[in-house]
Protein backbone atom coordinates (compact mmCIF):
# COMPACT_ATOMS: atom_id res chain seq x y z
CA UNK A 1 0.00 0.00 0.00
CA UNK A 2 1.16 3.63 -0.79
CA UNK A 3 2.13 5.79 2.11
CA UNK A 4 -0.39 8.93 3.30
CA UNK A 5 2.07 11.31 1.95
CA UNK A 6 2.21 9.33 -1.89
CA UNK A 7 -1.38 8.65 -1.55
CA UNK A 8 -2.88 11.97 -0.66
CA UNK A 9 -0.15 13.52 -2.71
CA UNK A 10 0.40 16.42 0.16
CA UNK A 11 4.29 16.25 -1.61
CA UNK A 12 5.69 18.24 -4.13
CA UNK A 13 8.33 16.98 -6.25
CA UNK A 14 11.06 19.47 -4.02
CA UNK A 15 9.78 18.08 -1.26
CA UNK A 16 10.26 14.37 -1.93
CA UNK A 17 13.76 15.07 -3.04
CA UNK A 18 14.62 16.82 0.21
CA UNK A 19 12.69 14.11 2.09
CA UNK A 20 14.91 11.36 0.59
CA UNK A 21 18.41 13.00 1.32
CA UNK A 22 17.07 12.98 5.03
CA UNK A 23 18.14 9.68 6.62
CA UNK A 24 21.61 9.96 5.17
CA UNK A 25 21.97 13.34 6.48
CA UNK A 26 20.76 12.96 10.09
CA UNK A 27 23.10 9.73 9.98
CA UNK A 28 25.97 11.96 8.93
CA UNK A 29 25.12 14.20 11.43
CA UNK A 30 24.78 11.85 14.51
CA UNK A 31 21.04 12.68 14.99
CA UNK A 32 19.29 10.20 17.23
CA UNK A 33 15.64 12.04 18.28
CA UNK A 34 13.25 13.80 15.62
CA UNK A 35 10.73 16.54 16.70
CA UNK A 36 7.64 16.31 14.66
CA UNK A 37 6.03 19.72 15.27
CA UNK A 38 3.30 21.78 14.35
CA UNK A 39 2.54 25.40 14.84
CA UNK A 40 -1.05 25.41 17.31
CA UNK A 41 -3.29 28.51 16.62
CA UNK A 42 -1.73 30.73 19.24
CA UNK A 43 1.60 30.41 17.69
CA UNK A 44 3.06 27.51 20.07
CA UNK A 45 4.68 24.55 19.00
CA UNK A 46 3.46 21.44 19.30
CA UNK A 47 4.48 17.54 18.44
CA UNK A 48 5.93 14.49 19.19
CA UNK A 49 9.90 13.28 19.22
CA UNK A 50 10.73 9.90 17.74
CA UNK A 51 14.01 7.89 17.44
CA UNK A 52 15.54 8.26 14.26
CA UNK A 53 14.74 5.21 12.73
CA UNK A 54 10.90 6.34 12.99
CA UNK A 55 11.08 9.23 12.47
CA UNK A 56 11.89 8.24 8.85
CA UNK A 57 8.94 5.56 8.38
CA UNK A 58 7.26 8.76 9.66
CA UNK A 59 7.97 11.06 7.02
CA UNK A 60 5.86 8.89 4.42
CA UNK A 61 3.07 7.99 6.95
CA UNK A 62 3.01 11.02 9.12
CA UNK A 63 2.69 11.35 12.97
CA UNK A 64 -0.94 10.76 14.78
CA UNK A 65 -1.58 13.82 17.17
CA UNK A 66 -5.26 14.39 19.43
CA UNK A 67 -7.56 16.77 17.12
CA UNK A 68 -8.10 18.42 20.90
CA UNK A 69 -4.90 19.88 20.53
CA UNK A 70 -6.67 22.30 17.88
CA UNK A 71 -9.63 23.18 20.89
CA UNK A 72 -7.25 25.01 23.11
CA UNK A 73 -7.00 28.41 24.61
CA UNK A 74 -3.76 29.44 26.24
CA UNK A 75 -4.24 28.02 29.20
CA UNK A 76 -4.28 24.29 27.45
CA UNK A 77 -7.96 24.58 28.68
CA UNK A 78 -10.27 22.29 25.89
CA UNK A 79 -12.85 25.42 25.27
CA UNK A 80 -14.58 22.35 22.33
CA UNK A 81 -17.03 20.05 23.84
CA UNK A 82 -15.05 17.40 21.22
CA UNK A 83 -17.04 14.63 22.89
CA UNK A 84 -20.38 16.08 21.22
CA UNK A 85 -22.07 15.41 17.47
CA UNK A 86 -19.60 17.15 15.37
CA UNK A 87 -16.85 17.51 18.45
CA UNK A 88 -18.15 20.76 19.20
CA UNK A 89 -17.25 22.12 15.26
CA UNK A 90 -20.34 20.36 13.47
CA UNK A 91 -17.26 18.11 11.83
CA UNK A 92 -16.76 14.60 12.59
CA UNK A 93 -13.22 14.23 11.92
CA UNK A 94 -13.31 16.58 15.35
CA UNK A 95 -15.78 14.33 17.54
CA UNK A 96 -14.19 12.16 20.69
CA UNK A 97 -10.74 14.01 20.08
CA UNK A 98 -9.79 11.67 17.50
CA UNK A 99 -6.68 11.86 15.39
CA UNK A 100 -5.06 14.24 12.61
CA UNK A 101 -2.09 13.55 11.24
CA UNK A 102 1.34 15.46 11.07
CA UNK A 103 2.76 15.59 7.46
CA UNK A 104 6.26 16.97 8.08
CA UNK A 105 7.77 19.71 5.27
CA UNK A 106 11.13 18.35 4.70
CA UNK A 107 12.29 21.61 3.70
CA UNK A 108 12.07 22.70 6.79
CA UNK A 109 14.57 19.92 8.70
CA UNK A 110 17.22 21.51 11.01
CA UNK A 111 19.12 20.29 13.79
CA UNK A 112 18.91 21.65 17.22
CA UNK A 113 22.01 23.05 18.22
CA UNK A 114 20.86 23.26 21.89
CA UNK A 115 19.44 19.72 22.19
CA UNK A 116 22.25 17.16 21.41
CA UNK A 117 21.54 14.02 18.71
CA UNK A 118 18.06 16.18 17.81
CA UNK A 119 16.27 17.04 14.30
CA UNK A 120 13.31 18.92 14.06
CA UNK A 121 10.68 19.46 11.49
CA UNK A 122 7.92 21.57 10.85
CA UNK A 123 4.91 19.80 9.73
CA UNK A 124 1.28 20.10 7.98
CA UNK A 125 -1.61 18.96 9.45
CA UNK A 126 -4.55 16.41 7.68
CA UNK A 127 -7.24 14.46 9.01
CA UNK A 128 -7.18 10.54 7.84
CA UNK A 129 -9.16 11.36 4.92
CA UNK A 130 -6.28 13.80 3.76
CA UNK A 131 -7.87 17.07 3.80
CA UNK A 132 -6.34 19.86 5.38
CA UNK A 133 -7.07 20.75 9.37
CA UNK A 134 -8.90 23.81 8.77
CA UNK A 135 -7.50 25.38 12.08
CA UNK A 136 -3.72 24.86 10.62
CA UNK A 137 -2.88 28.59 10.35
CA UNK A 138 0.44 27.83 8.45
CA UNK A 139 -1.80 26.43 5.95
CA UNK A 140 -4.37 29.39 5.85
CA UNK A 141 -1.46 31.89 5.52
CA UNK A 142 0.15 29.98 2.58
CA UNK A 143 -3.30 30.30 1.27
CA UNK A 144 -3.38 33.64 1.69
CA UNK A 145 0.09 34.00 -0.31
CA UNK A 146 -1.31 32.07 -3.08
CA UNK A 147 -3.83 34.70 -3.51
CA UNK A 148 -1.08 37.62 -3.35
CA UNK A 149 0.93 35.48 -6.07
CA UNK A 150 -2.22 35.72 -8.54
CA UNK A 151 -1.66 39.38 -8.52
CA UNK A 152 2.27 39.19 -9.68
CA UNK A 153 3.08 39.60 -5.79
CA UNK A 154 5.76 38.26 -3.26
CA UNK A 155 5.41 39.22 0.48
CA UNK A 156 8.82 40.25 1.50
CA UNK A 157 8.63 40.73 5.19
CA UNK A 158 11.52 41.53 8.38
CA UNK A 159 11.35 40.78 11.88
CA UNK A 160 12.33 43.13 14.73
CA UNK A 161 10.85 41.45 18.01
CA UNK A 162 11.20 42.41 21.36
CA UNK A 163 11.72 40.16 24.15
CA UNK A 164 12.59 40.33 28.16
CA UNK A 165 15.45 37.89 29.36
CA UNK A 166 15.68 37.65 33.18
CA UNK A 167 17.94 35.00 35.47
CA UNK A 168 15.47 32.41 37.10
CA UNK A 169 15.67 32.32 40.59
CA UNK A 170 13.08 30.00 41.51
CA UNK A 171 11.18 27.72 38.91
CA UNK A 172 8.59 27.03 40.84
CA UNK A 173 8.23 23.65 40.42
CA UNK A 174 6.93 22.22 43.54
CA UNK A 175 3.30 20.44 43.40
CA UNK A 176 1.51 23.49 44.67
CA UNK A 177 2.68 25.06 41.85
CA UNK A 178 1.50 22.58 39.12
CA UNK A 179 -0.78 23.82 36.64
CA UNK A 180 -4.13 22.27 35.90
CA UNK A 181 -6.18 23.13 32.81
CA UNK A 182 -7.89 26.72 32.88
CA UNK A 183 -5.46 27.64 35.31
CA UNK A 184 -1.45 28.05 34.53
CA UNK A 185 0.65 27.25 37.26
CA UNK A 186 2.85 29.71 39.39
CA UNK A 187 5.09 31.80 37.40
CA UNK A 188 8.53 31.83 37.81
CA UNK A 189 10.67 34.17 40.25
CA UNK A 190 12.81 35.50 38.66
CA UNK A 191 15.37 38.87 38.70
CA UNK A 192 16.66 41.43 36.28
CA UNK A 193 20.09 40.91 33.96
CA UNK A 194 20.42 44.89 34.12
CA UNK A 195 18.61 47.88 35.08
CA UNK A 196 17.92 49.67 31.95
CA UNK A 197 17.05 53.26 30.80
CA UNK A 198 20.18 53.25 28.97
CA UNK A 199 18.84 52.24 25.26
CA UNK A 200 21.66 51.29 23.16
CA UNK A 201 24.47 52.09 25.43
CA UNK A 202 27.26 49.75 25.12
CA UNK A 203 27.47 49.48 29.47
CA UNK A 204 24.00 47.87 29.40
CA UNK A 205 24.91 45.54 26.13
CA UNK A 206 28.07 44.10 27.92
CA UNK A 207 26.10 43.04 31.29
CA UNK A 208 23.90 41.09 28.70
CA UNK A 209 26.25 39.75 26.29
CA UNK A 210 26.55 36.52 28.06
CA UNK A 211 22.51 35.81 27.29
CA UNK A 212 22.89 37.13 23.71
CA UNK A 213 25.60 35.16 22.63
CA UNK A 214 24.17 32.16 24.11
CA UNK A 215 21.25 32.78 22.05
CA UNK A 216 23.31 34.50 19.16
CA UNK A 217 25.18 31.46 18.57
CA UNK A 218 22.45 29.08 18.23
CA UNK A 219 20.00 31.25 16.47
CA UNK A 220 22.76 31.65 13.92
CA UNK A 221 23.35 27.66 13.64
CA UNK A 222 20.07 27.42 12.61
CA UNK A 223 20.12 29.14 9.74
CA UNK A 224 18.16 32.12 10.90
CA UNK A 225 18.80 35.43 9.36
CA UNK A 226 20.30 37.64 12.22
CA UNK A 227 20.82 41.00 11.39
CA UNK A 228 21.20 42.86 14.72
CA UNK A 229 21.20 42.04 18.60
CA UNK A 230 20.19 45.39 20.75
CA UNK A 231 19.62 46.69 24.08
CA UNK A 232 16.22 48.26 24.44
CA UNK A 233 14.72 50.70 26.62
CA UNK A 234 13.58 48.48 29.58
CA UNK A 235 15.26 46.49 32.69
CA UNK A 236 16.16 43.34 30.93
CA UNK A 237 14.28 44.01 27.68
CA UNK A 238 16.56 43.01 24.26
CA UNK A 239 15.74 43.19 20.60
CA UNK A 240 16.82 40.75 18.04
CA UNK A 241 15.86 41.57 13.97
CA UNK A 242 15.81 39.58 10.74
CA UNK A 243 17.24 40.42 7.61
CA UNK A 244 13.56 40.02 5.05
CA UNK A 245 12.67 37.17 3.45
CA UNK A 246 9.51 36.05 1.19
CA UNK A 247 6.68 33.72 1.51
CA UNK A 248 6.51 31.30 4.32
CA UNK A 249 9.83 31.84 5.57
CA UNK A 250 10.13 35.02 7.80
CA UNK A 251 6.90 33.20 9.98
CA UNK A 252 8.44 30.07 10.06
CA UNK A 253 11.16 31.36 11.30
CA UNK A 254 9.59 33.94 14.25
CA UNK A 255 7.85 30.50 15.52
CA UNK A 256 11.42 28.65 15.67
CA UNK A 257 13.13 31.89 16.76
CA UNK A 258 10.55 31.91 20.18
CA UNK A 259 10.59 28.33 20.64
CA UNK A 260 14.34 28.42 20.62
CA UNK A 261 14.88 31.04 22.38
CA UNK A 262 12.83 29.96 25.51
CA UNK A 263 14.70 26.97 25.36
CA UNK A 264 18.15 28.09 25.30
CA UNK A 265 17.46 30.58 28.36
CA UNK A 266 15.86 28.19 30.03
CA UNK A 267 18.73 25.63 29.63
CA UNK A 268 21.05 27.78 30.80
CA UNK A 269 19.26 29.09 34.04
CA UNK A 270 17.37 32.19 32.51
CA UNK A 271 13.48 32.98 31.73
CA UNK A 272 12.58 34.70 28.27
CA UNK A 273 9.30 35.73 27.78
CA UNK A 274 7.70 37.47 24.75
CA UNK A 275 4.85 38.44 27.05
CA UNK A 276 4.03 42.09 25.95
CA UNK A 277 3.73 43.34 29.54
CA UNK A 278 4.82 41.14 32.50
CA UNK A 279 3.90 42.33 35.52
CA UNK A 280 7.05 43.02 37.58
CA UNK A 281 8.07 46.67 38.32
CA UNK A 282 9.40 49.20 35.87
CA UNK A 283 9.37 46.56 33.29
CA UNK A 284 8.45 47.92 29.79
CA UNK A 285 6.12 46.74 27.29
CA UNK A 286 7.86 44.70 24.60
CA UNK A 287 6.32 45.27 20.23
CA UNK A 288 6.88 43.81 17.51
CA UNK A 289 7.24 45.76 14.26
CA UNK A 290 6.86 44.07 11.04
CA UNK A 291 8.75 45.45 8.09
CA UNK A 292 6.71 44.65 5.13
CA UNK A 293 6.92 45.34 0.99
CA UNK A 294 5.54 43.41 -2.24
CA UNK A 295 7.85 42.11 -4.44
CA UNK A 296 7.12 41.99 -8.41
CA UNK A 297 7.12 39.99 -10.70
CA UNK A 298 10.45 41.03 -12.30
CA UNK A 299 12.13 41.08 -8.97
CA UNK A 300 11.74 44.82 -7.94
CA UNK A 301 9.98 46.55 -5.33
CA UNK A 302 6.77 47.28 -6.02
CA UNK A 303 6.74 50.51 -3.12
CA UNK A 304 8.95 52.53 -4.99
CA UNK A 305 7.60 55.49 -6.77
CA UNK A 306 9.03 56.67 -10.25
CA UNK A 307 7.57 59.51 -10.23
CA UNK A 308 9.43 61.56 -7.56
CA UNK A 309 6.64 60.44 -4.99
CA UNK A 310 7.32 58.75 -1.51
CA UNK A 311 5.26 55.67 -2.09
CA UNK A 312 4.28 53.77 -5.81
CA UNK A 313 0.33 53.78 -6.43
CA UNK A 314 0.44 50.12 -5.19
CA UNK A 315 2.08 51.36 -2.45
CA UNK A 316 -0.15 53.80 -1.40
CA UNK A 317 -2.98 51.18 -2.02
CA UNK A 318 -1.67 48.77 0.38
CA UNK A 319 -0.72 51.39 2.81
CA UNK A 320 -4.61 52.66 2.54
CA UNK A 321 -5.81 48.97 3.04
CA UNK A 322 -3.54 48.42 6.56
CA UNK A 323 -4.93 51.41 7.45
CA UNK A 324 -8.41 50.80 6.24
CA UNK A 325 -8.13 47.35 8.32
CA UNK A 326 -6.14 48.57 11.08
CA UNK A 327 -8.84 47.74 13.46
CA UNK A 328 -10.27 44.90 12.19
CA UNK A 329 -6.44 43.00 12.32
CA UNK A 330 -5.70 44.23 15.74
CA UNK A 331 -7.14 40.84 17.08
CA UNK A 332 -4.46 38.98 14.82
CA UNK A 333 -1.58 40.86 15.74
CA UNK A 334 -2.50 41.73 19.30
CA UNK A 335 -4.68 38.02 20.00
CA UNK A 336 -3.67 38.52 24.34
CA UNK A 337 -5.57 40.69 26.47
CA UNK A 338 -2.00 41.68 28.24
CA UNK A 339 -1.14 43.44 24.86
CA UNK A 340 -3.66 46.07 24.90
CA UNK A 341 -1.64 47.48 27.57
CA UNK A 342 0.56 48.54 25.09
CA UNK A 343 -1.48 50.73 23.47
CA UNK A 344 -0.80 54.42 24.65
CA UNK A 345 0.08 57.90 23.80
CA UNK A 346 3.63 59.55 23.58
CA UNK A 347 5.09 55.86 24.30
CA UNK A 348 6.58 54.71 21.01
CA UNK A 349 3.52 52.68 20.69
CA UNK A 350 0.48 53.25 18.18
CA UNK A 351 -2.70 54.33 19.72
CA UNK A 352 -4.48 55.34 16.55
CA UNK A 353 -5.09 54.33 13.50
CA UNK A 354 -2.80 56.68 11.23
CA UNK A 355 0.59 56.65 9.13
CA UNK A 356 3.68 58.69 9.21
CA UNK A 357 6.87 59.54 7.28
CA UNK A 358 9.68 57.52 9.55
CA UNK A 359 7.27 58.73 12.61
CA UNK A 360 7.72 55.93 15.64
CA UNK A 361 4.74 56.98 17.54
CA UNK A 362 2.53 56.44 14.19
CA UNK A 363 0.48 52.78 13.70
CA UNK A 364 2.51 52.46 9.93
CA UNK A 365 5.74 54.09 9.59
CA UNK A 366 6.82 54.51 5.87
CA UNK A 367 10.28 53.98 5.77
CA UNK A 368 12.34 55.29 2.49
CA UNK A 369 11.17 57.01 0.21
CA UNK A 370 11.59 58.88 -3.37
CA UNK A 371 13.49 56.53 -5.37
CA UNK A 372 14.96 54.66 -2.46
CA UNK A 373 15.03 50.73 -3.57
CA UNK A 374 14.73 49.68 0.43
CA UNK A 375 10.98 51.65 0.88
CA UNK A 376 8.50 49.66 2.90
CA UNK A 377 6.06 49.94 5.60
CA UNK A 378 6.42 49.15 9.22
CA UNK A 379 3.62 48.31 11.58
CA UNK A 380 4.36 48.67 14.93
CA UNK A 381 0.96 47.87 15.85
CA UNK A 382 1.97 43.53 16.77
CA UNK A 383 2.79 42.24 20.02
CA UNK A 384 5.64 39.53 20.20
CA UNK A 385 2.75 36.97 21.45
CA UNK A 386 1.10 37.16 17.88
CA UNK A 387 0.70 33.71 16.05
CA UNK A 388 2.98 35.30 13.02
CA UNK A 389 0.70 33.14 10.28
CA UNK A 390 -2.22 35.23 11.24
CA UNK A 391 -0.31 38.76 11.64
CA UNK A 392 1.14 38.19 8.10
CA UNK A 393 -2.17 36.62 6.73
CA UNK A 394 -3.99 40.18 8.25
CA UNK A 395 -1.49 42.50 6.57
CA UNK A 396 -1.71 40.72 3.03
CA UNK A 397 -5.47 40.51 3.16
CA UNK A 398 -5.52 44.52 4.21
CA UNK A 399 -2.89 45.15 1.66
CA UNK A 400 -4.47 43.28 -1.18
CA UNK A 401 -8.08 45.02 -0.49
CA UNK A 402 -6.32 48.22 -0.37
CA UNK A 403 -5.35 47.47 -4.19
CA UNK A 404 -8.36 45.96 -5.18
CA UNK A 405 -9.74 49.07 -4.45
CA UNK A 406 -7.72 51.46 -5.68
CA UNK A 407 -7.64 53.00 -1.99
CA UNK A 408 -6.12 56.12 -0.76
CA UNK A 409 -4.29 56.85 2.32
CA UNK A 410 -4.86 60.06 4.31
CA UNK A 411 -2.11 62.82 4.65
CA UNK A 412 0.87 61.94 6.84
CA UNK A 413 0.25 62.66 10.47
CA UNK A 414 3.31 64.19 11.84
CA UNK A 415 2.27 64.40 15.02
CA UNK A 416 0.47 60.85 15.27
CA UNK A 417 -0.75 61.43 19.26
CA UNK A 418 -2.47 64.51 18.68
CA UNK A 419 -4.19 63.81 15.21
CA UNK A 420 -7.73 62.87 14.71
CA UNK A 421 -8.03 59.79 13.91
CA UNK A 422 -9.67 56.01 14.52
CA UNK A 423 -8.53 54.64 17.85
CA UNK A 424 -6.87 51.09 17.86
CA UNK A 425 -9.27 48.81 20.08
CA UNK A 426 -8.84 49.28 23.87
CA UNK A 427 -8.99 45.98 24.81
CA UNK A 428 -9.26 42.51 23.16
CA UNK A 429 -13.43 42.89 23.18
CA UNK A 430 -13.08 45.13 20.92
CA UNK A 431 -10.55 43.85 18.88
CA UNK A 432 -12.49 40.50 18.75
CA UNK A 433 -15.67 42.19 17.91
CA UNK A 434 -13.96 44.77 15.35
CA UNK A 435 -12.78 41.80 13.53
CA UNK A 436 -16.39 39.95 13.07
CA UNK A 437 -16.94 42.87 11.48
CA UNK A 438 -14.61 42.96 8.52
CA UNK A 439 -15.83 41.65 5.99
CA UNK A 440 -12.48 41.49 3.60
CA UNK A 441 -10.86 39.66 6.57
CA UNK A 442 -13.49 37.39 7.18
CA UNK A 443 -13.59 36.28 3.37
CA UNK A 444 -9.73 36.28 3.33
CA UNK A 445 -9.08 34.14 6.66
CA UNK A 446 -12.85 32.16 6.17
CA UNK A 447 -15.61 33.22 8.31
CA UNK A 448 -15.61 29.93 9.59
CA UNK A 449 -11.92 30.60 10.97
CA UNK A 450 -12.48 33.89 12.25
CA UNK A 451 -15.54 32.63 14.31
CA UNK A 452 -13.31 29.75 15.85
CA UNK A 453 -10.61 31.93 16.64
CA UNK A 454 -12.71 34.82 18.32
CA UNK A 455 -14.32 31.54 20.48
CA UNK A 456 -11.27 30.72 21.55
CA UNK A 457 -10.01 34.41 22.83
CA UNK A 458 -13.48 35.12 24.22
CA UNK A 459 -12.86 32.03 26.43
CA UNK A 460 -9.78 33.17 27.64
CA UNK A 461 -11.60 36.77 28.73
CA UNK A 462 -14.10 34.89 30.11
CA UNK A 463 -11.51 33.56 32.31
CA UNK A 464 -9.93 36.96 33.15
CA UNK A 465 -13.10 38.24 34.10
CA UNK A 466 -13.80 36.03 36.91
CA UNK A 467 -10.50 36.30 38.72
CA UNK A 468 -10.40 39.35 41.25
CA UNK A 469 -7.43 41.45 39.93
CA UNK A 470 -4.71 43.38 42.86
CA UNK A 471 -6.32 46.28 41.61
CA UNK A 472 -9.89 45.42 42.38
CA UNK A 473 -8.58 44.51 45.89
CA UNK A 474 -6.92 47.72 46.42
CA UNK A 475 -9.65 49.97 45.02
CA UNK A 476 -12.54 48.29 47.29
CA UNK A 477 -11.56 46.06 49.48
CA UNK A 478 -10.52 48.88 52.48
CA UNK A 479 -13.22 51.57 51.44
CA UNK A 480 -16.13 49.14 50.98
Amino acid sequence: MSSFVARHGLWSDEQRRLAAELPKRWEAEGVELVRFSFADQHGILRGKTLVVAEAVKALETGVAITTTLFAKDTSHRTVFPVFSTGGGFNMPEMQGAADAIMVADPGTAKRLPWAPHTAWLLCDTYFHNGSPVPFDTRRLYRNVLAKLAATGHQFFAGLEVEFHVFKLMDPKLRPEHAAAPGLPGEPPAVELLAQGYQYLTEQRYDLIDPVCELIRRDIMALGLPLRSLEVEFGPSQVEFTFAASTGLSPADDMVLFRSAVKQICRRHGYHATFMCRPKLPNIMSSGWHLHQSLIAADGSNAFVATDGADLSPIGRHYLAGLLAHGRGAAALSTPTINGYKRYRPNSLAPDRVLWGRDNRGAMIRLIGGAGDPATHLENRIGEPAANPYLYFASQIIAGMDGMARKLEPPPSADMPYDTPAETLPHMLEEALAALRADTALSEGLGAGFVEYFCRLKEAEIARFNLEVSDWEHREYFEIF
